[in-house]
């Protein structure tokens, strides 16, 4: 269990539930630590360090005072403001008990190199690419210079990019924390960037490595062209190697004085290496090995840094894929425009317009709505520009630099890596085909038509109206508003966590301070945001089903919390209630508050295992006015293999319906630990027993007259699975928002072959 007045954090005592602690960087490293996956050893420093630097030194309302008013559109004043709040920041003193514990944790890691490395509280959230906003440090030697590349860190979360990204996004800048992972650093031969999927077509079954010589700063920041291998998922056969030339890379400086400003040099890669393949194919497989296991351990497809050293491989970063979409197929329409330029096709989509050449991103201003931006590589600052062009082509970079997962974000096409793409006449007008990697003179109308076909295929599927509803599964509530434009039926999940993790202390260190009504306003506000959006929609608010060492991390919660050996199956959802019923009664009072205003919100209940518990927590609602009625439903997931065998018997309790939590089924019915990657191969939600089970709760239910819907991962991840729970008679499907129109569709044909109609 981790105290909350450690100021550092070792990367096996956290992992993926630690996000409001260590922040997405952070958190993932302790996984893949905690996973067994090759990560270079190291320790953070937490955001709530970050916190009390901040308070220590009385610094919150000068950053306040600097952020008022301002408009982050306007460069000039934004950059100026961002550096006066990074200079405050630099200049306040690091408190005497964080340094010595800091300098305590650098001396335990052996000191020598490390790298320093910023880790937001929101960089890595699905649909919340925050990454690249702040600052790394590398080859950082000595306790000292560790410090200062600390405190430069901190200041780095205030960059006019950072800001500028942020405020887009709808995040306050002042809850945002950032830790700090300090990371024994590895002098890298070869690095790159690995993505589990392939990153323009998201085609699932390819891996895609990058690799260049040295440090992966080179790829990432696009100064590299890197080498391109396409890797078969399932048999780890490599079908395509693309080599790129190298004649420099970025290692460490050997007379650095090892400060974190200037620890590395660009140096001549030897004449020998600079044509050559960067990886052996028994290299490329033993590496695409290492990125399969880390999917299937988080069950999701990964963005991945990786470094090699004295022949072995080492992971600094994963993170999930937040872009993923379809792409049909080219029909083949033959194209009579001029190819101006090739390169590789980093962002899907076809866009015109007049070039647009920017060297500096000072000058980014000369980009106007629908111009093409053109530029030798782009960095962070280039994303309001990024963000007003109709595509965007570099000179230099791979799929997996910055220019082309921003442009993905923003479903921008984007091709990079052409060579004399800076030379592009200024004032030309091109059509930029980021599927195919082609630059084409004037208009390709053939390509341009083709890619109008996509959207109105992409509008005919969002558009399909289905028997079966189709919900969404949310937990942020600065996506609510965006997801409520798509064609959703509500919200069929939604999850309390990431709001409870957004307030940051424990509900009854409220108490204990004597401002409960503060935790309870919190949470409503929270939960207000998708009433709003999703109205008169409803919106299935899963009541909070925090473990003990999930809750053990929020301020405070080391005080409250017991140790168990397994939370997963320990003091969890229902019974928690039941035990605690006053801190049930605040999370309560925020659903009252809530619905006062917004009727569109029901309640679902977690993990429940027996009847008699489902009834006791019945009745803990019922004492503060909360019943079911016309205009307020009750729901229970199904997520303990209990819920199944005496499904009936809960039904009589008095529930409107169940939703199948298809995560924690598969790992109770399998008895599979859902986090381990010894067993990633076992945990599968097709398999027959669980298949068994969850068909036998749908006609369970829909025996029963009450509504039955599945709000696990398995039809986000797996079509026959929907196709199965539609044949079954399912009456919703709730889905992550990337698989909402993908979902639809399946549904929309599983129920034509079926012959059922929309009534």
């Amino acid at each position: 269990m981790i105290s909350i007045s450690k100021s550092v954090v070792w990367f096996e005592e956290v992992g993926r539930e630690d996000l409001a602690l260590v922040g997405g960087k952070g958190a993932n490293l302790g996984e893949l630590t905690r996973a067994s996956i090759p990560v270079p050893p190291g320790f953070v420093v937490t955001a709530d360090t970050y916190f009390h630097f901040i308070r220590q030194n009385a610094l919150e309302p000068l950053i306040k005072k600097d952020l008022f008013g301002l408009d982050v559109h306007n460069s000039r004043e934004l950059n100026e403001r961002a550096a006066r709040i990074r200079q405050r920041i630099i200049e306040a003193p690091m408190p005497a008990a964080i340094a010595e514990e800091i300098k305590a944790a650098y001396a335990q890691l052996g000191e020598g190199p490390v790298a320093v490395r910023s880790s937001a509280t929101a960089e890595d959230l699905p649909e919340a690419s925050f990454a690249g906003q702040q600052s790394t440090y590398l080859n950082v030697v000595g306790a000292e210079n560790v410090l200062r590349a600390v405190q430069a860190c901190w200041a780095s979360l205030f960059e006019g990019r950072a800001i500028f990204y942020r405020q887009e996004a709808g995040y306050d800048d002042l809850k945002v924390g950032l830790a700090v992972p300090v990371q024994r650093m590895v002098q890298s031969e070869k690095s790159g960037v690995m993505f589990t999927v392939e990153p323009v077509t998201s085609d699932a079954s390819k891996i895609t490595i990058e690799a260049v010589y040295g440090l992966g700063e080179g790829i990432v920041s696009g100064e590299i062209s890197p080498d391109l291998y396409i890797v078969e998922k399932e048999s780890l056969a490599v079908t395509n190697i693309t080599p790129a030339a190298q004649a420099r890379m970025i290692a460490r400086a050997e007379s650095s004085d090892g400060s974190h400003e200037e620890a590395n040099a660009w140096c001549d890669v030897p004449a020998e290496l600079q044509e050559r393949q960067k990886l052996t194919e028994a290299e490329i497989r033993e590496l695409a090995r290492i990125g399969r296991n880390v999917e299937q351990h988080y069950g999701a497809p990964q963005d991945i840094e990786w470094a090699y050293e004295k022949g072995s491989f080492y992971l600094v970063q994963s993170r999930p894929v937040t872009t993923m979409r379809e792409q049909s197929e080219d029909d083949g329409e033959e194209e009579t425009a001029p190819v101006l330029l090739s390169g590789q096709p980093a962002s899907p989509g076809v866009g015109v317009g007049i070039v647009r050449v920017v060297h500096d991103p000072a000058d980014i201003d000369i980009v106007q709505q629908g111009d093409i931006l053109v530029a030798e590589m782009t960095t962070p600052d280039f994303v309001p520009a990024m963000k007003r062009a109709a595509a965007i082509i570099t000179e230099r970079g791979g799929r997996t630099c910055h220019a082309a997962i921003v442009s993905r974000e923003l479903g921008i096409p984007c091709v990079v890596g052409v060579p004399g793409a800076t030379k592009l006449e200024i004032d030309r007008q091109v059509t930029v085909d980021g599927s195919k990697g082609v630059i084409y003179d004037g208009r390709a109308e053939a390509r341009l038509a083709w890619a109008e076909r996509e959207k109105e295929r992409y509008a005919k599927s969002a558009s399909l109206k289905t028997a079966t509803r189709l919900y969404v599964n949310l937990a942020e509530p600065e996506l609510a508003e965006r997801v409520a434009e798509r064609n959703v039926d509500g919200v069929g999940l939604l999850r309390a966590e990431f709001i409870v993790a957004q307030i940051g202390t424990h509900p009854r260190q409220f108490m204990e301070e004597g401002r409960p009504e503060e935790y309870t306003r919190q949470l409503a506000a929270g939960i207000r945001e998708f009433c709003r959006a999703f109205a008169p929609r409803p919106v299935v608010y899963r009541l909070t089903d925090f473990k003990t060492n999930e809750y053990a991390n929020l301020k405070g919660g080391a005080k409250y919390e017991p140790s168990e050996e397994n939370p997963m199956i320990g003091f969890r959802g229902a019974s928690r209630y039941i035990k605690e019923p006053d801190v049930f009664h605040l999370e309560v009072e925020a659903i009252k508050q809530v619905r006062r205003e917004f009727p569109n919100l029901y309640v679902m209940v977690p993990f429940v295992r027996t009847p008699a518990e489902l009834r006791q927590v019945k009745e803990l609602l019922a004492e503060q006015g909360v019943v079911r009625s016309d205009d307020f439903k009750l729901w229970m997931m199904v997520e303990v293999p209990s819920n199944v065998i005496v499904l009936d018997q809960f039904i009589d309790v008095g529930i409107d319906g169940i939703s199948i939590g298809s995560n924690d089924l598969t790992q109770l019915v399998l008895g599979v630990d859902r986090d381990s990657e010894m067993l990633a191969d076992t945990f599968d939600e097709r398999n027959e027993a669980v298949m068994s089970a969850i068909q036998t709760a749908v006609l369970t239910a829909r025996r029963r007259g009450v509504t039955v819907s599945i709000c696990g991962q398995a039809p986000s991840v797996y079509p026959e699975v929907t196709e199965a729970l539609v044949e079954w008679g399912v009456t919703s499907v709730s889905v992550s928002p990337d698989m909402i129109d993908q979902t639809r569709e399946i549904i929309a044909n599983a129920e034509a072959k079926l012959g059922r109609k929309v009534k």
